[in-house]
């Protein structure tokens, strides 16, 4: 594997580039020797993420998740040396011995996708977070740093915060495809309902649901940068995209904001903002 061709990273820096921008803008700040793993990692992610836009049935998206599934356990059912990004990520397991059960368990996340169930609570959408975004950012930490208690805890409220403001972020599109990742324990406790989201309509009620779960985001965002400052120097840079996901929360709170309405940070901007806290001593490694 330590030979991997270099179309193999190009073609995952491409795939990253075009479906998570976000992530793919946080790696251009790390030295190449990291960009290339951290970019396996997120390509990986980006082909997980996306089955549920490639499939009209389940069974087809079970399918697909199944292959990465077998892939990681080391089943070769045909194809892995010719699908770039799993033979890229095949490389960066085994050079940076990242822990297979926690990918795994990303797949097996993600088949909540697959289905129109809306997301019941919020420690459902944590738990959804934790094995999704944390996972990302406890992998891409071990890229750079030895692994510790310390860094996992930080990884975990930073994935809580990065897949909450995801959740808020895609709710326009969600809401068009009728699928509700935003809790639905928010929506009963201040009487609104699942049709009134799908419907696009900002009544208070709804609302207050939404900013409930902007309040949760934030939260566990200040807790993962306070964490932060107490991990080693050289891991932090593994966590610039928080600086786009404190960008996004303080639009949120705006009451001129409207959730219904998609709204993406230009790039340029996004590249300003990340190359400002990859300077600043929040994220600056050494």
């Amino acid at each position: 594997m330590a030979g991997q061709p270099r179309d193999a990273a190009t073609f995952c820096a491409e795939l990253v580039r075009s479906h998570d921008f976000p992530r793919y803008a946080s790696t251009l700040f790390l030295p190449g020797v990291h960009r290339r793993p951290m970019l396996a990692i997120y390509a990986f992610n980006v082909e997980i993420s996306r089955v549920r836009d490639q499939v009209s049935q389940p069974l087809p998206g079970e399918m697909r998740l199944q292959w990465w599934t077998d892939m990681l356990a080391g089943h070769d059912h045909g194809g892995i040396e010719g699908n770039p990004v799993a033979s890229e990520l095949l490389w960066t397991i085994q050079t940076w011995r990242l822990p297979v059960e926690r990918l795994v368990q990303l797949i097996i996340e993600h088949e909540f996708d697959l289905y129109n169930d809306p997301m019941p609570s919020l420690s459902a959408l944590e738990g959804y977070a934790n094995d999704t975004a944390s996972t990302l950012f406890a992998c891409c930490a071990r890229i750079l740093a030895r692994p510790s208690e310390a860094i996992d805890h930080v990884a975990r409220h930073a994935g809580l915060a990065y897949g909450m403001v995801e959740v808020l972020n895609s709710l326009p599109q969600d809401t068009a495809r009728r699928q509700l990742f935003l809790p639905q324990q928010f929506l009963h406790q201040h009487g609104s309902n699942v049709e009134e989201v799908f419907a696009g309509k900002q009544t208070p009620q709804a609302r207050a649901a939404i900013d409930q779960l902007v309040d949760e985001a934030s939260k566990h965002l200040k807790t993962a940068l306070s964490l932060l400052a107490h991990v080693p120097k050289e891991v932090r840079p593994a966590f610039l995209p928080l600086a786009l996901v404190r960008r996004d929360i303080k639009r949120m709170e705006r009451r001129d904001n409207d959730p219904f309405v998609l709204r993406r940070m230009p790039r340029l901007r996004m590249l300003w903002a990340l190359w400002r806290a990859s300077r600043s001593p929040e994220f600056r490694g050494e």
